[in-house]
């Protein structure tokens, strides 16, 4: 088990918890660079494999931009489940957009030596605006 120091306490925390926040922190930190139109670091965030597709920053922010506007600007964020599937995790990402429409998101992750990378991310539902 890892150990994850908090400021009021010592937790301890298992393997997969350990990954699920890991993962998540990957994930916010690539949305936060999309708010702040950073595409150099939301591109860094991304799997060798998205990267090597999109080669550049700015072929990546394009592709978000137009393929996945409720990324590149959500409202809010809000994780689901996740799970191990072996050779790469699975989370499952409610965002809500900027008009109050929710989309389910599916984001494949991948352990790098340069830790938790996005390898893809599929549109799994897309709903009326929360009421």
């Amino acid at each position: 088990m890892r150990a994850i120091l908090t400021a009021f306490s010592l937790v301890l925390v298992s393997p997969a918890a350990a990954d699920e926040v890991a993962i998540q922190g990957t994930i916010d930190s690539q949305i936060e660079a999309f708010r702040a139109d950073d595409f150099a670091t939301a591109f860094t965030f991304a799997a060798p494999g998205i990267r090597s597709i999109f080669r550049t920053p700015g072929n990546f922010g394009t592709m978000v931009q137009q393929g996945y506007p409720m990324v590149w600007r959500p409202a809010e964020v809000e994780y689901l489940g996740a799970r191990d599937i072996g050779a790469a995790w699975e989370q499952e990402v409610l965002i809500t957009d900027g008009s109050g429409r929710l989309h389910k998101l599916l984001y494949r992750m991948i352990e790098t030596p340069d830790g938790w990378r996005i390898a893809g991310v599929q549109l799994l539902e897309s709903s009326a605006p929360a009421v």
